[in-house]
This record gives C-alpha cells, structure tokens and sequence, in this order.
C-alpha cells in the first residue's frame, strides 16, 4: 500500500460571528471526487469512496476523531501535535463527497486562522493508503484496498505548481502488521542496495576508462 494524497481548491473558507462577537472558522466544500481521472492521473470508483467514507464517517466523524492537519504530513498517521481542524461532516454529493470542517483553536489551527484573515488562498488534501491498476497512458484506477486517513489536511493554494502532490509519494510503501500501519522497510532497503550497486559498478568503469585513457 502506498501513501496517495489528492488536492482540491474547490472549498470555501468561512470565518462566522456570534452574538458574543466570537468568531468561528470553517471549511466546506468538495472534499473528494470520484469516477473522474484527477490532476495526478487517478480515478477513484465511486463504490470505494462510498464505503470508505461510511467508516470514516462512523469511526471518525462520529466519534469526533477525524482530524486534519496543517501542510503535507509525509505518513498517514494524524500527528496530534500538528492538528489544525475537526472534519464535522462528509456526505455523497453525485460523484462528488462534500465535507464541512471546524478550525480548531490548536497552535496550528490558530494560523490557519490567521492565514484566512490576511487573504491566503488555500485548498485540502484528503490523505489515504492504497494500490493502483493502470488503465492507460497517464491513468491509474485506486483499488478497493484504499484506505482514507483524513478526508482533508488543509494546503497552501492547489492550483500553484508548487503545492502540488504529484501522483504517489515515492520510496515510501506502507503494509498492516498485526493491525499497526507502518512503513515498508524492505522495499526500500532493496532499492538501496540496488542503487548503491549500480553506482559502484559504475564508479569501477569510470575508474577504469580513466586510466586506460592516461596510458
């Protein structure tokens, strides 16, 4: 299983004001998009988005668990210390899944706040796990293994090129160990030791070009 994170800029950030004259902060808006190929050339099947957003919404939403975080984490594990909102709602809109969510009043939700009152613009990213099949050139389908770890981290601006996240985060697979998510060891080691033989190989040809040539 690999970490996939999809970005959408189609969410509106909404700063609300009570009688006290408190103010509330909140995102809604598309927070996922199913049987449409992506910015990063995926397609989600609708029937896997509808299942994993029932759990989600059964064991997360429900259970006033289901976090999101500032920025682009690199696992799909919610670190605690970074959490900036509460996803509050998640629900089937046609092909697409509409989400509403609460910025907290954590050090991180605290600068998305302040983030919205200067004017920046930014988008969500929803965050899982899962395998990918081909389907043609610069196409791939999610499997029915996927797995959603947040439905939406808040990032800067998706439309900037900067903040994209181009297709799987390379290097780094994931695999359930008796229940615990954690990362793939072996794969990279493997790739390691491959690399590290291909430079040596090509270290020793180098060295001996070189001194063929000086003869």
């Amino acid at each position: 299983m690999r970490l996939i994170c999809e970005e959408l800029d189609d969410v509106e950030f909404i700063c609300e004001t009570s009688k006290r004259g408190e103010k509330n902060y909140f995102i809604e808006g598309i927070f996922m998009q199913a049987n449409v190929k992506n910015r990063n050339g995926r397609v989600y099947p609708k029937e896997i988005l509808q299942k994993e957003t029932k759990r989600y919404e059964q064991n997360y939403i429900k259970q006033n668990r289901a976090f999101g975080e500032l920025g682009h984490p690199d696992g799909p594990t919610v670190n605690l210390e970074r959490v900036s909102h509460m996803i509050t709602e998640l629900f089937e809109d046609g092909n697409n899944f509409r989400g509403r969510a609460k910025i907290m009043d954590t050090p991180y939700g605290k600068i998305v706040k302040n983030l919205i009152d200067e004017g920046a613009r930014l988008g969500v990213s929803s965050r899982g796990m899962g395998s990918l099949k081909p389907m043609g050139r610069n196409c791939s389908q999610v499997q029915d293994d996927f797995y959603l770890a947040t439905a939406a981290d808040i990032v800067a601006d998706p439309s900037a090129p900067a903040a994209f996240v181009n297709g799987i985060m390379e290097g780094k697979e994931w695999i359930w160990d008796n229940g615990i998510l954690g990362e793939h060891q072996i794969a990279r080691i493997e790739k390691q030791i491959k690399l590290s033989r291909k430079n040596l190989e090509k270290t020793q040809i180098d060295a001996f070009e070189t001194f063929m040539s000086n003869l």
